[in-house]
């Protein structure tokens, strides 16, 4: 979609048109043990931090444009992410 995409999502976000999660030191832990927990996949980094959102926020409902992995990733292990 390129830079003019780009700049009216940066641009939404000035409007508070949506928040970004502050991920803190004390999710450390819990996303060690989800990247481990779904090493064959493998899970990185941004997908451990999407569930740990869903998990923040009580529910899974989590825009990601990578379907295949994360329909596979529970959050509190009973729903998917």
């Amino acid at each position: 979609m390129g830079n003019q995409a780009q700049r009216k999502f940066i641009d939404s976000l000035s409007i508070g048109a949506f928040e970004i999660f502050d991920l803190q030191p004390s999710h450390g832990g819990r996303i060690s043990e989800l990247m481990e927990k779904y090493a064959d996949l493998p899970m990185d980094l941004a997908d451990a931090s999407l569930v740990i959102l869903a998990e923040h926020l009580g529910h899974g409902r989590i825009l990601s444009t990578d379907q295949r992995d994360f329909n596979t990733y529970r959050w509190k292990n009973r729903h998917h992410a």
